[in-house]
């Protein structure tokens, strides 16, 4: 075993980003509380906050050993190597060669699954129980967010020495398919299991808050430096670039959902905005420290204008996507990890030398098809795997401790839900009762 060298700067720029990317969860919770109809505010917001509180001690207990201990089968980590997180030595260290200690890597981590599982919620808004989201929650990231985190990041299937070892090594520098793919299919699984609201598709369901959307996209746009960045796991030239990507990427994406919705619909919105902004965040995840400039200029357009498209997909096929995790994470996110076959620059040494073959490069700059074909295998196995498992999870719950709430509790919100209103000085909550 090398002996371990801890290097101060990484350390604490990890720890820096770790709570940026924990902040990410507060924000989505305004985000998504935003969205909804005033009635269901602090139920959407519960659920973020209930992801926290569950997903915590689950990854310190067998999460990230699930995810980065020893390869069991190319599916997932042994669970019982650093059960616990008290026994985990710096040298097995994520980030080891970072200089970043066991314990700061799993916090790091830890932040990654938490926001993953939240994502999800915003697909059920306003009509799963409570109590089957945190059943869920806890299920979910189990069997389905650890595995993935270990096959894409830890050694498994996913990986270098995966399914596309003869191809090249997939990229995914800091999520797109353990992420965004991972949560927006199981947003969709779970939407068409759960059914459509009461009135959907017959009745206006408009966000009760813009202002609470902004500031949102603003604290998950804000921590999301965190979590690009920091998935350099240094504080280096490469996290510069990931930082660059991310602001350039994301302000394009705006920009493109803006100009689509002018198209479309005549005017832009503060909606829209929002929703680009996290669009653009969603797709330049994967390819943060794999694309120059102008890779990350032409990831925003094309996710901002793709996915602005994408939100009313819903409506054509039928499935109530509340709060549009499918048009936003799944398609964002498979077009961030797609794209990455034409636009990835890894010849540019700033992007770090993480892959196992450098040279290797995107169609648009001289690599062939052959990273496009391994972007494409893996991003299509996520959403297989994803979509199977969750399914049996929710198909499970649903037989046995059900997940949708009752008529009267859906039309009644947060008072039926917690016993309280978000807005009850001014009547808001009864006001939606009575409708």
């Amino acid at each position: 075993m090398d002996e371990f060298v801890l290097d101060t700067g990484n350390t604490a720029w990890i720890i820096v980003a770790s709570s940026l990317v924990l902040l990410m969860t507060p924000g989505l919770a305004f985000f998504y509380g935003g969205m909804v109809r005033g009635k269901s505010v602090l139920n959407m917001m519960m659920m973020s906050f209930g992801a926290m509180a569950l997903i915590g001690p689950i990854w310190l207990l067998y999460g990230y050993s699930g995810a980065f201990g020893s390869d069991v089968g190319g599916i997932i980590g042994n669970p019982f190597e650093f059960f616990g997180s008290n026994t985990i030595t710096d040298a097995d260290s994520l980030m080891a060669g970072s200089g970043v200690p066991a314990l700061v890597a799993i916090a790091f981590q830890a932040t990654f699954a938490i926001i993953t599982v939240a994502l999800i919620s915003g697909s059920v808004a306003d009509r799963m129980k409570f109590s089957a989201w945190l059943a869920f929650a806890a299920i979910w990231v189990t069997i389905v967010y650890v595995p993935m985190a270990h096959m894409v990041w830890g050694g498994g299937l996913l990986g270098g020495d995966g399914i596309t070892s003869g191809l090249s090594t997939p990229i995914d520098f800091a999520g797109g398919t353990v992420v965004h793919i991972n949560a927006g299919v199981a947003g969709l699984v779970m939407a068409i299991l759960l059914g459509k609201r009461k009135g959907f598709g017959k009745e206006p369901m408009r966000p009760h808050n813009l202002p609470f959307v902004m500031l949102g996209a603003a604290l998950l746009w804000f921590g999301w430096f965190g979590f690009n960045a920091g998935s350099e796991f240094a504080a280096d030239g490469t996290a510069g670039r990931a930082w660059v990507n991310t602001t350039v990427a994301t302000c394009m994406a705006i920009l493109g959902w803006l100009a689509t919705e002018k198209v479309r619909d005549g005017k832009a919105t503060s909606l829209g905005a929002a929703s680009g902004a996290v669009a653009g965040l969603v797709a330049i995840t994967p390819a943060a420290a794999s694309v120059d400039t102008y890779g990350a200029i032409a990831i925003g357009t094309i996710a901002g204008i793709l996915c602005a498209m994408a939100v009313s997909l819903k409506y054509k096929f039928g499935y109530d996507d509340s709060l549009d995790v499918v048009g936003v994470h799944l398609v964002g996110g498979l077009t961030g990890t797609v794209l990455i076959g034409f636009f990835a620059n890894v010849s540019d040494t700033t992007n770090g030398t993480w892959y196992a073959d450098g040279s290797v490069n995107g169609l648009f700059y001289g690599g062939g098809v052959t990273q496009l074909l391994t972007q494409i295998i893996v991003a299509l196995a996520a959403v297989v795997f994803s979509g199977v498992v969750t399914f049996i999870i929710g198909s499970a719950l649903k037989a046995t401790m059900g997940i949708r709430v009752t008529d009267e509790v859906e039309a009644s919100g947060d008072m039926a839900m917690h016993g309280e209103t978000a807005y009850e000085s001014l009547g808001v909550g009864r006001m939606e009762v009575k409708a």
